[in-house]
């Protein structure tokens, strides 16, 4: 009997103990939490160490952070788990939409939601861990629910009013630490985008030598001026064409400048001018990782015009593999970065500008016919300079009043001589040449009489007629023979030391790109191989009976 006292002592000790260093271990929690409010970590890794530090310090088998989407109540936006191979999450998408009430009223209340066993098989969690104790905490921050926060258990019951007092604590701490890494990457993706904005004014900058406003009077012009005001207002996709130097970006500008869109931004991308490999990236975007050399996630050109316009220059120019994504963007709204598999929509108005024949490329087979229809909803045509000779004196007066005001000079007149040269000159470059010309002349006039050297104007110059697609069709109908031809060599057979890109001296993806793009069957030539092989058999048969005969 005398033992019993001490046992009892002991026993208590023991709990005591035990309550020490529980209260010790969930104190550290506290502390580890609230360092990771402060902490720099990326957003994934984040979440990571917060469910690990609460797993390592609460008796449960997994736990989970679901926070919810701002755009669909119904739906989680992001989700993380310890341990991974838990698996009744699923990562990066978490619907269980037959949960949206409980979740709903989570946010509402503010109090935890402990799940008994009997109420298990209307869980749909609980359903795919097979778990027998649930308790759900919201996590809510500055007034605002952004998530739940999960821990699950294989036992009945394993979490009391205790256990669930010190949880309301820690989901506290969570939903400040992910309210916080959550602003963060706000503040981090609004400064990404700020400095891709930046770099592109700058450029926008540095081009500054155009000419900025559309000058001239003649009957042609004011034509496509009023094709101009007709469809700025609207969202409708513009295709302007007309000869290099004609001023198509100026027509593309005044569009943007006439419609809603007008405070958004006005981006331009100059397709020829970027190399095919680089080309989607520069338009849609690149994850991190998405290729050698992209250490950092970039935002596209139709990113960055969100709200705008985009002006693609030089459109003709844009591979076959790029034509296929301007599409999806163009009829869906929405395109994928390179390395990405989330889709990413924008509202961008899409003006696309080329000096070349696309009807004659899409006969060819170089440009899609789908794409064309897509882009050619509105064509605006800008005359050649030559086509509205009565806009050179205004054109002239306008580019000498700049450049005389640039080079600090005053030139009062213009002589009448250079007037009557410049009406009579084809202008092959269009404006841009004239603008050179002028810029030229206003650097060697050293009087107020501007003048112009006739030799610069005297070159032999037919005019500057389109490609015919004559022409087009016959360098590319000859391109399809040699292609088919080393096809038949190889049978068939494109890489390797007899195949066809050895014979034509070009790399395998160039020859496989150009045989898409040309609608070669290269089957058939090795489906005429094997006829041919047929053949000879038969007939070795054939001489073979008449022998014996």
């Amino acid at each position: 009997m005398s033992s019993s006292p001490q046992l009892t002592r002991a026993i208590n000790e023991t709990d005591s103990l035990r309550f020490a260093q529980l209260s010790q271990k969930r104190l550290k929690l506290l502390l580890d939490l609230t360092s990771r409010t402060v902490s720099s970590l990326e957003f994934r890794d984040l979440l990571d160490e917060l469910l690990g530090c609460i797993r390592c310090t609460i008796q449960c088998d997994a736990v989970s952070i679901a926070l919810l989407d701002p755009e669909d109540p119904d739906a989680f936006r992001e989700c993380a788990q310890n341990p991974r191979t838990s698996g009744y999450f699923q990562n990066g998408h978490l619907t269980w939409r037959e949960d949206a009430g409980w979740v709903s009223n989570l946010m509402k209340t503010g109090d935890p939601l402990s799940i008994t066993v009997t109420e298990l098989e209307t869980h749909g969690v609980a359903r795919a861990g097979g778990f027998r104790s649930l308790c759900h905490l919201p996590l809510i921050s500055r007034d605002r629910g952004c998530g739940v926060l999960t821990l699950a258990s294989l036992k009945e019951d394993a979490f009391d009013e205790a256990d669930i007092a010190f949880l309301r604590q820690v989901a506290t701490q969570v939903a400040i630490a992910v309210d916080n890494a959550l602003a963060f990457r706000r503040i981090a993706t609004l400064k990404e985008q700020l400095a891709c904005e930046r770099i592109y004014l700058e450029d926008e900058i540095l081009s500054g030598a155009m000419f900025e406003e559309i000058v001239g009077s003649s009957k042609t012009l004011l034509r496509t001026l009023e094709h101009v005001a007709r469809v700025a207002p609207t969202d409708s996709t513009v295709l302007i064409t007309g000869e290099s130097g004609t001023g198509k970006e100026l027509v593309a500008r005044a569009i943007h400048k006439r419609s809603r869109r007008a405070k958004r931004p006005f981006v331009r991308v100059n397709c020829a001018a970027i190399p095919s490999s680089l080309i989607a990236s520069e338009l849609f975007g690149h994850e991190k990782g998405a290729f050698t050399g992209a250490t950092e996630r970039r935002l596209g050109r139709f990113e960055l015009a969100n709200g705008g316009t985009i002006f693609l220059d030089e459109i003709g120019d844009i591979p076959a593999d790029t034509q296929i994504a301007l599409l999806r963007v163009l009829q869906e709204r929405e395109f994928e970065r390179v390395g990405g598999s989330r889709p990413v929509s924008v509202d961008v108005r899409v003006v696309a500008a080329t000096n070349r024949d696309l009807k004659g490329a899409v006969h060819a087979g170089t440009f899609r016919l789908d794409l064309f229809y897509r882009l050619n909803i509105f064509p605006v045509r800008v005359p050649s300079l030559r086509d509205r000779t009565d806009d050179i004196p205004l054109l002239a007066k306008y580019f000498i009043e700049r450049y005389a005001t640039t080079a600090g000079k005053r030139i009062r007149n213009i002589d009448k001589k250079t007037l009557e040269l410049f009406q009579a000159y084809h202008w092959p470059g269009n404006i841009r040449e004239l603008q050179n010309t002028i810029e030229r002349a206003v650097i060697l006039c050293d009087g107020e009489t501007f003048s112009v050297d006739e030799s610069w104007l005297q070159r032999e110059a037919p005019g500057v007629p389109e490609i015919p697609i004559a022409l087009t069709e016959a360098l590319v109908s000859r391109e399809k023979e040699m292609i088919e031809a080393a096809l038949g060599e190889s049978r068939g057979r494109i890489f390797g030391p007899s195949g066809a890109a050895v014979k034509l001296g070009i790399p395998r993806s160039t020859l496989e790109s150009r045989i898409r793009s040309l609608r070669i069957n290269k089957f058939r030539f090795r489906a005429e191989e094997r006829a041919s092989a047929t053949s000879i058999s038969a007939n070795s048969r054939q001489i073979a009976n008449t022998d014996r005969t």
